[in-house]
């Protein structure tokens, strides 16, 4: 089934929710490496425009995903779970999207500091917005370093929690992203 239902998500919601998932930690491990190269390696320059490329891919995958979840029913929550644990994920899924949307306009805004475009893998350009703007380089790579390290640690929270419903309360909550059936009826 493509569409989500009441109890199980969506072969595409599935397959967006992993993309993503490997988008992310692929960028913020090639954002780590690539600060690290020096001037004369072979990956000085590819290692940004591919890092600028994959980010603006999973802008739009972002953007296809939200929307999506705006034409989708999302899956009741498990009936196991408490009150704060239904809240604390739904907080969880608004402080991903809006962590994502800041660091793809923080990353846009540090390549286009100096008034140049950024290139999706030579195909076409996104223009900049602005001129040059003197300093906006450093202050965006600020953030754009700080709200990467928040998203990565929400990340891991929102892991180990799916880990801690499957092993430690045995619940659907993981399964069902994996677009397993439920071991039992909701």
């Amino acid at each position: 089934m493509l569409r989500n239902s009441s109890l199980h998500y969506g072969w595409i919601s599935i397959i967006l929710h992993w993309l993503s998932a490997v988008l992310i930690v692929g960028l913020f491990g090639l954002g780590l490496w690539m600060t690290e190269l020096g001037y004369y390696d072979p990956w000085y320059k590819r290692g940004p425009d591919l890092h600028r490329s994959l980010g603006l891919l999973l802008f739009a995958l972002i953007l296809m995903r939200w929307l999506w979840r705006q034409l989708n029913p999302v899956p009741l929550p498990e009936r196991s779970l408490k009150p704060w644990e239904v809240a604390a994920a739904e907080w969880a899924h608004r402080a991903t999207y809006l962590l994502l949307i800041a660091i793809a306009i923080s990353g846009y805004l540090i390549t286009t500091a100096k008034g140049d475009p950024i290139w999706l893998f030579d195909w076409f350009a996104v223009p900049a917005l602005f001129g040059e703007v003197k300093g906006m380089e450093d202050i965006a790579g600020e953030v754009h370093l700080l709200l990467a390290w928040t998203l990565v640690v929400l990340s891991a929270v929102h892991a180990l929690a799916a880990l801690k419903h499957h092993f430690m309360d045995g619940d659907n909550t993981l399964i069902r992203m994996l677009g397993i059936r439920s071991r039992r009826n909701q």
